[in-house]
């Protein structure tokens, strides 16, 4: 859902093997001891398994298969080498070459070169899915020599960052079918990941397993997790007795109360960790009662955002506004307040409230998250006393998204993370003018806040403090001019997993990806 992070002391295992150790770790014996990681989630794992295109929640799987240039470090928050080893930039910003690290395949067998970095980045940016925005700067990729590949761009983006991505920075093997489309369909991938697909059931509750991929450049000569199956279990008590039961390795979420019994468990360890993630209400500006910018005003007042931490034990922080901490455009000072005498007279204006018209609003939101079931249940119980009926669906997220792309709610309940570690995503996906309905599911049209969106990229290589300057403006339109959304947490993390792994840490540029691949087994 775009669903769904800072460990205080994380190291990435990801910048890898030199050409030569690649080699030597493909010639060492396969584990002797096979193990299986078992992640439980609550709504379904894949919508999309085209690299180009995905945009959900399958993000998960996908990181454990796909690699991208780069990946994010959260405490140098930068980016570090992947599929890259290393990279340099023109002075003016403009011309980006990195260097590749030798010896890796793609999982149908082909190399990994230049050319195919050109090819897979070039097959994202013409598909023009969601993601394939964040290479909108790049003019042409060359690539120079087998291991050498440089990006001309149009202005200066922090290219290094952008191929971080946790969607559409996939490099992919093209050549691995005529019709790319279909044979990913399938549920078949060409990464180069140390996962494979091993199977896949659309929509069952043992949804997806993936296996080893022994070429992997980094070895397997250490023990390591050798399959990964991810289960969909909606009730999070069911969750939680199969991680007792140690039929789960790792549970994403569980209700506070359960979070809370298992910090006291024997053999389960617990993490709580703040996150990129922000819950959004998305208010429909094209139809409807909330046409009335007044009416979407009143909602902004009506929500109890202090009673909506507390209610959420630990699984919520407060937000100050779009963007959440530990990005360029934050702003700490912007915490909103339940105001109900304000809303009411803003629906009395309206001509609805507790001496007016009965307001009929429908509401939708992911089944499944029990975060969402609370906060609903409470916003329903404010509005009942205001003559307002909140009449909220839960829907699983695919036939959420559907819906919302026929602006067939009057609010839209979703989580929002940037696709890479920038706060640019929010602004560009969630709330710019677009004829095509993808994530702008407040439909909003706004030139003026569509200008200060398009300065963003550049303006944060360029000149920091006035991005920082553009984003406090757009947040002030578009939270309370346009009052388009109202944003009542940020999401922390809380996770319960079996005792006995080690080397798990969260990545908030990567929301609810387990690397499993650095992890080692329980028992």
């Amino acid at each position: 859902m775009r669903r769904r992070l800072i460990a205080a002391a994380l190291t990435l295992l990801l910048a890898g093997c030199s050409g030569q150790q690649a080699q030597q770790a493909r010639q060492e014996p396969p584990p002797a001891k096979e193990s299986t990681f078992v992640y439980v989630e609550n709504l379904g794992v894949v919508t999309d398994w085209d690299p180009a295109s995905s945009y959900s929640n399958e993000i998960i799987a996908m990181q454990n298969v796909y690699e991208s240039l780069t990946v994010y470090n959260p405490v140098t928050k930068k980016a570090g080498p992947r599929l890259a080893t290393s990279w340099r930039a023109s002075s003016d910003g403009r011309t980006w070459t990195f260097t590749l690290r030798s010896g890796v395949t793609f999982h149908t067998g082909r190399p990994l070169d230049s050319a195919a970095v050109k090819a897979s980045i070039e097959r994202t940016m013409r598909s023009k899915s969601g993601p394939s925005y964040i290479w909108n700067a790049v003019e042409s990729i060359r690539a120079v020599d087998p291991l050498t590949v440089t990006f001309t761009l149009r202005y200066a983006v922090p290219l290094d960052l952008v191929a971080s991505s946790g969607y559409a920075a996939y490099i992919y093997d093209t050549a691995a079918s005529t019709d790319l489309k279909a044979w990913f369909a399938a549920g078949r991938d060409a990464g180069t990941g140390p996962y494979t697909v091993a199977s896949w059931q659309k929509g069952k509750r043992d949804e997806l397993t993936l296996k080893a991929y022994r070429p992997y450049w980094g070895g397997w000569d250490r023990p390591h997790y050798t399959r990964v199956k991810y289960i969909v279990i909606p009730d999070h008590n069911e969750a939680w007795q199969r991680l007792l039961r140690g039929e789960a390795s790792f549970v994403h979420r569980l209700n506070p109360a359960l979070y809370r019994r298992a910090a006291r468990t024997a053999g389960v360890r617990t993490a709580e960790i703040p996150s990129f993630q922000t819950a959004m209400l998305l208010f429909n500006t094209a139809s409807g009662p909330l046409t009335d910018v007044r009416i979407r005003r009143a909602l902004r007042k009506t929500i109890d955002y202090d009673g909506t931490l507390r209610a959420l034990r630990g699984a919520a922080s407060p937000a100050t506004g779009v963007i959440p901490e530990g990005l360029l455009g934050h702003l700490p000072d912007r915490r909103p307040k339940q105001d109900l005498q304000g809303a009411t007279r803003l629906l009395a204006a309206a001509g609805y409230g507790p001496g007016g018209r009965n307001l009929r609003l429908t509401l939708t939101y992911a089944q499944g998250d029990e975060d969402q079931r609370v906060f609903v249940q409470r916003l329903a119980a404010t509005l009942e006393p205001l003559n307002v009926t909140l009449v909220a669906r839960a829907m699983p997220w695919e036939a959420q998204w559907a819906r919302g792309k026929t602006r067939g709610q009057d609010i839209f309940l979703m989580y929002w993370w940037p696709d890479y570690a920038d706060a640019y995503s929010w602004f560009t996906n969630v709330f710019r003018s677009a004829e095509k309905v993808e994530f702008n599911l407040t439909y909003l049209k706004d030139r003026v806040a569509d200008g200060l969106i398009d300065t963003l990229p550049e303006l944060t290589v360029t000149d920091r403090a006035a991005a920082q300057r553009a984003y406090a403006r757009l947040d002030r339109r578009l939270l309370e001019v346009q009052a388009a959304a109202a944003v009542p947490w940020v999401v922390n993390y809380q996770r319960a997993y079996l005792g006995g792994i080690q080397g798990y840490n969260d990545n908030p540029a990567y929301p609810d990806v387990v690397f499993a691949y650095d992890l080692r087994p329980a028992g």
